[in-house]
């Protein structure tokens, strides 16, 4: 499989996947949604920022996922993740009231990071607000010239 992860453009996280300062893309949820159980080892992922063209692609070089979570556990995770993940430590308790009610997170370890020919992507059918899209071949969701 191939994903596409569509981050919050105001967060400034595609920058620093490009610059190795975020190895690793979270992804906080109160009920599962994808790529909950369906992401592995060896994929590739492709990242754009809302309302922008597709402009990297990373591979997941490992998948953690956590269940069942408690305030405290949210804390642990940042704690111990938060840097690898992309947020500077003075953010982290910003981050920890976005996420302390979350149920699930998933921690998805990304390697060899790079820029791309940027293009651009058709959601038809994904839903507007999709925030992850799976697809067997980026090339089925790639919007060529209008």
């Amino acid at each position: 499989m191939e994903h596409l992860a569509i981050m919050k453009k105001s967060w400034e996280l595609t920058d620093k996947i490009l610059n190795k300062q975020k190895k690793i893309e979270s992804r906080w949820y109160s009920v599962k949604y994808k790529p909950w159980d369906s992401i592995k080892e060896g994929e590739t992922i492709y990242f754009k920022d809302s309302g922008e063209p597709v402009r990297i692609k990373a591979e997941v070089s490992k998948v953690i996922q956590f269940a069942d979570l408690t305030p405290s556990r949210v804390k642990e995770i940042l704690d111990e993740y938060g840097k690898d993940d992309g947020i500077e430590k003075v953010k982290i308790p910003e981050f920890f009231e976005r996420f302390k009610n979350k149920k699930y997170c998933m921690l998805i370890f990304l390697k060899n990071p790079r820029a791309i020919k940027s293009f651009e992507i058709d959601k038809t059918g994904f839903g507007a607000m999709s925030a992850w899209i799976e697809v067997n071949n980026i090339n089925r969701i790639k919007r060529y010239g209008k």
